[in-house]
Parts: structure tokens; C-alpha cells; sequence
């Protein structure tokens, strides 16, 4: 299964996929749809005959059940084709550092680039593995082309062998997931599952069943402008109360100095001139009482900021964007358990995790499809960094197969 599913993830990562927030269609950049076409090309290649890419850009297909059993539900596996807009996705150049020995990694198309040990640990328990790399030009894409590689080849594998008996599984490769628009036109009764899981995890044998709660602030703010030669005490300069209201956030709530269940306030872009700004920020929290608190103290500060300027004015505006999925996985505890049985006879230790972020399997839980989130393999994403280890992914197309063979017996 390694050289199976190492040599689709190689076939997928040199297809540019990245998506742009800016863009209002979906998918938002036609080129996911590149590799869609492709992933419903390999999928009706093994045997998988209602395989289809949809308008949205969704890949869909079903492996049908094969058992006697008529009470096994339906799962749905599920991965994103996009890659982030962090770092450039284009002309990636996949590297193989075959049975690595340890050390550090020097990235060959940008000698400044170096994945060191001190940095990302869990290097020390990949010594033996393949691990691939970027050229350091590039990220890798191993989020979440790895969940991709895995799924495929887990469906491969199960078709090619029927004597393993399982219920009728679903298979969903989404868009734009990078952006927060991952699951926005997904169809819950055409998909017709009873939960899923999302392959788009770290470290091997983790499973995840909590995301951050999050929430996106826009502050517009509107100043007083005038000729700067005529300007003393009448300019209220927007870009000047902008960057007060920057320049007062708590440091110690900054994604940067933050780890483990602390959540931030973290601006995420600006703009302006003289007269009008705009601020954008994302707030996340493991609870949603640390949500809002983290939302009425960006707001007191703006409007401690504010005082100082009595001809402008702003407004403050929060949108919801995703909730953590925990709420409604604790509702089903057997989702997660099984995963760790799984994840247990695949022949790791399972370690169960939070997510300092969320997945499509956040919003689906919401939508009515519980979905926790299960490990790809892939370490650094959304930087030149990015590695993954052949081993690990062919340990992800096993928990598959497993979670498969665990749902159909205990139904």
C-alpha cells in the first residue's frame, strides 16, 4: 500500500489547486477542478462506477456495501483538493528522502530553506521512513493531498478485495476548504451518510475530535480628512486609529504566543488612507464564552481608541464561521471510539487531539453529519516545509480499511 498511495500523492501534488479567498465562485479557482477531473478518472479506474465531479467542484463517489447486514450506516471519508494561499502551490516539485537516517533537511531549491529536527521533533520517530518534500520553492500540498492519496487508495484496496465486509461508503473531495468554503454547497441528502471522517490530520495514530470555535471580525472606520497643510486639530487620519487599535492588542493573545487550549485575536489584514480604514481580524476559542470575550475585548479597545477621535466613527462586525465539532461528536461517542480501536489495530497508539484550527468535518458536524477528524501524516503544513512520510500515509489507508471492518461488525 506505501508505494500505492506515495505514487498518487506524487500524481496529485504537481497539480496547482490553490485557492483565493478574493474569488467569489466556487470552486474559487477553476484549476481545483484540474485535479478533480483526475481523482474521478482514478476512482472509476478501479471500480468505482457513479464517480462524478459536480458543479461546485466536488468530487463524489461510493463504494457499495457489501454485506449482508442491512444496518451498517454509511460513512463518508472525506479530503480537500485546495491547498492554501500561504505560500505558492504552483510548479511544486515533490523530493523523496528515501529510508532517512535523521538529521536535518536541506530542501535543494532554496538552500535557506532546511527542515531542522529541533523544529519539528517528530523527525525522530520517522528514522527509516520516506519522507517527502517540497523543493523549498513550494509548499508540498500534503494538506490535504495525503487525505486524498489515502482515501483513493483505501478504495482501491477494499474493491480489489470483497472478502473485507463493510457498509455502503461515501467518498467526498471538497473545495476551497482553506479558505472557509469548504462544505458551503455540500448536498447532506445526496451524500446520504450517517457521519463521516475527515482525513486531514498530523501526526500518525491521532485522532481529533475538538476544533476552535471561530469567528471573523471586520472593523470599518471612518476619519476626518483634509488637506494636510490645514490639518491641525481638524485631521482624524483612519490609518493612524488603525494602527492605535493594532497597536493596543494583548501580546499574550496572539497566535504567536499562544499554544495548547489558548485562543487569540489575530488581525489578518489592513487597508486604508487618510479618510476611511478597514481592519480585518479572526478570534479563536476552544469555548464560546472565550469567544465572545475575546470579541467584547477587541471591541472595548476599539472604543477606547475611538475616544481619542471624536469626529470619526466605526463599525464592528462579527461573522460566524465555524463551531467547535466536540458539542456534537460527544452527542456520538462511538464515532470517536471506533477510530481509536482503528487507529489501534492499524498498529499505532492512538493519541486523541485538539485542533488550533478546524476542518470541513467542523462545519459538517454543524450541517448534521458528525465528523471528526483523522491523521494524513503531513507535518508543517501551509510553508515551504511541508513533509510527509510514505509509512505514515500507508498507516492512514489501514486505519481506513479498519474503521471500514470495525462499523460493519459491531453493527
Amino acid at each position: 500500500m506505501a508505494a500505492s498511495v506515495t505514487d498518487r500523492f506524487l500524481r496529485y501534488v504537481v497539480i496547482d489547486t490553490q485557492s483565493n479567498a478574493s474569488s467569489p465562485t466556487q470552486p474559487s479557482t477553476e484549476k481545483q477542478k484540474n485535479l478533480g477531473r483526475l481523482l474521478v478518472e482514478e476512482l472509476l479506474e478501479i471500480g468505482i462506477s457513479d464517480a462524478h465531479l459536480d458543479e461546485h467542484g466536488y468530487v463524489h463517489a461510493t463504494i457499495p456495501a457489501n454485506t449482508p447486514k442491512n444496518n451498517v450506516p454509511v460513512i463518508c471519508f472525506c479530503a480537500h483538493m485546495d491547498t492554501a494561499p500561504d505560500f505558492s502551490g504552483t510548479n511544486v516539485k515533490p523530493q523523496i528522502v528515501r529510508s532517512y537516517q535523521g538529521g536535518d533537511i536541506r530542501l535543494p531549491g532554496d538552500p535557506n530553506q532546511v527542515i531542522r529536527v529541533a523544529d519539528h521533533p517528530v523527525l525522530n520517530d520517522l528514522i527509516g521512513h520516506d519522507i517527502v518534500t517540497s523543493d523549498g520553492t513550494t509548499l508540498l500540498g500534503a494538506d490535504d493531498k495525503a487525505g486524498i492519496a489515502e482515501i483513493v487508495a483505501a478504495a482501491e484496496f477494499l474493491t480489489k478485495n470483497p472478502d473485507i465486509k463493510h457498509g455502503t461508503i461515501r467518498i467526498l473531495f471538497t473545495t476551497d476548504e482553506e479558505i472557509g468554503r469548504g462544505v458551503d454547497k455540500v448536498d447532506l441528502k445526496k451524500l446520504g451518510a450517517d457521519f463521516g471522517y475527515t482525513m486531514d490530520g498530523e501526526t500518525a495514530g491521532t485522532i481529533e475530535d475538538e476544533t476552535f470555535s471561530a469567528d471573523a471580525v471586520e472593523i470599518a472606520i471612518k476619519g476626518v480628512a483634509i488637506h494636510p497643510g490645514f490639518a491641525y486639530g481638524k485631521m482624524e487620519n483612519a490609518i493612524r486609529i488603525a494602527g492605535a487599535i493594532i497597536d493596543r492588542l494583548p501580546k499574550d493573545m496572539a497566535p504567536e504566543t499562544t499554544k495548547g487550549r489558548e485562543g487569540f485575536i489575530h488581525p489578518t489584514g489592513v487597508s486604508g488612507v487618510m479618510e476611511k480604514a478597514n481592519l480585518s481580524f479572526i478570534i479563536r476559542d476552544f469555548t464560546e464564552d472565550g469567544l465572545k470575550h475575546k470579541e467584547a475585548l477587541l471591541e472595548n479597545i476599539t472604543k477606547e481608541v475611538m475616544k481619542n477621535y471624536p469626529g470619526s466613527t466605526y463599525t464592528f462586525t462579527v461573522k460566524e464561521q465555524y463551531r467547535n465539532m466536540k458539542v456534537v461528536l460527544d452527542r456520538h461517542p462511538e464515532i470517536v471510539e471506533y477510530a481509536i480501536e482503528a487507529i489501534r489495530r492499524a498498529g499505532m497508539e492512538p493519541v486523541r487531539g485538539s485542533i488550533r484550527g478546524g476542518t470541513d468535518g467542523s462545519r459538517l458536524s454543524f450541517m448534521g453529519l458528525p465528523c471528526p477528524n483523522i491523521f494524513a501524516g503531513g507535518h508543517a503544513f501551509h510553508s515551504p516545509l511541508e513533509f510527509v512520510s510514505s509509512q505514515d500515509m500507508e498507516k492512514a489507508v489501514k486505519t481506513i480499511v479498519e474503521l471500514t471492518k470495525l462499523w460493519e461488525e459491531r453493527a
